[in-house]
């Protein structure tokens, strides 16, 4: 058994953020047969992620603000504190926070069997597609 380090936060890449997103790590695997992953996300109003899928599915957690999530269907729902949001494997999604507020979620995500392919990146959302346009 041991305390893990804190490690600092990290600004989430450009290429695959619009705004200021924010993560810190809270659980990642420490031998072969573990997969899940745990961080805190941190978004400034209105920032929110590109189109992405996880090969595995994930869970969000939101713990502060109000979450916009949304599919390729055009669907966006608004998730509030004390609410999980699941997409399944394979689901292209985004998350953002709502204009005016900040949102903070914490992602669990279970790494695929090569955990740099577990999440695919695609391009980023539109204001449209943002504001359910």
């Amino acid at each position: 058994m041991n305390i893990e380090p804190v490690n600092p936060s990290t600004k989430n890449p450009p290429e695959q953020f619009v705004g200021d997103v924010w993560l810190d790590m809270i659980a990642v695997p420490h031998e072969d047969r573990q997969h899940m992953t745990v961080g805190l996300v941190r978004f400034a109003p209105g920032a929110r992620t590109a189109w992405h899928s996880h090969e595995r599915g994930q869970y969000l957690y939101v713990t502060q603000g109000i979450g916009r999530f949304g599919t390729r269907d055009g669907q966006i729902v608004e998730v509030r504190p004390g609410q999980t949001l699941y997409t399944p494997p394979g689901q292209e999604h985004w998350h953002a926070a709502a204009h005016g507020t900040f949102m903070e979620h914490i992602a669990m995500t279970e790494n695929g069997d090569e955990p740099k392919s577990t999440t695919t990146w695609a391009e980023h959302v539109t204001d449209d597609q943002f504001n359910g346009a």
